[in-house]
């Protein structure tokens, strides 16, 4: 059975994203930076540390040996700018060039990025857009960095229907506002998308495409 990390990997996108990759045969590792949260693997990884002591602990859960693949999802949108940056950006970064040195065969990242990094928003989003800016343009870059034996692609998802509990209007989008099960069936289909690397795959409804 191959494993997974999910970091983030105990609410919302990544609840919705862990959830579809056990129902695929993964074997999946979530990663909170809450001990109370119910994850398999407690780390902040808006310290530098640690993505360091996640990866440690994941190969240390799993007998000795890395992930075959982790979902980079974590993240925070309003704060301190420096943790903004490390959590969103630094630690992902550090995590994939730990998965890219994997000897078990070839691995896979998919990072959760934001439709709106793909156009000018990313250029006035505040330090929340920087960091998913630098994030797409790491994923390219690794992808192609790492192409012998790691797989790095990315999901950008638009604004997520709310849970039940959050007054939010849905708003409307051509095919629809994207639920986290939309979100999750895109992060399962990279994963096992075994030619694949270098791509980002908006999930928005196709706002994007109108806006």
């Amino acid at each position: 059975m191959k494993s997974v990390v999910v970091t983030g990997g105990t609410v919302r996108l990544g609840l919705a994203i862990s959830a579809r990759l056990r129902e695929d045969g993964w074997r999946v590792l979530t990663a909170s930076h809450r001990s109370d949260s119910g994850a398999d693997l407690v780390a902040d990884l808006a310290t530098p540390l640690g993505a360091a002591k996640l990866y440690a602990d994941a190969c240390a859960l799993l007998g000795g040996v890395p992930p075959d693949a982790l979902v980079n999802n974590a993240s925070i949108f309003s704060g301190d700018a420096a943790a903004i940056g490390m959590l969103n950006f630094e630690s992902p970064k550090k995590l994939t060039v730990m998965m890219a040195g994997r000897e078990e065969g070839v691995g896979a990242v998919v990072n959760i990025l934001d439709c709106r990094v793909l156009g000018e928003a990313a250029e006035n989003g505040g330090p929340y857009c920087e960091s998913k800016r630098k994030l797409l343009d790491w994923t390219r870059k690794s992808a192609a960095m790492f192409c012998s034996n790691l797989r790095v692609n990315a999901v950008a998802p638009g604004p997520v229907m709310p849970s039940p509990a959050v007054k939010e209007p849905a708003g409307e989008t051509p095919l629809g506002r994207p639920a986290p099960e939309d979100v999750a069936e895109a992060v399962a289909f990279l994963l096992s998308a075994r030619r694949t690397s270098g791509c980002v795959v908006p999930v928005d409804g196709a706002q994007s495409l109108v806006s």
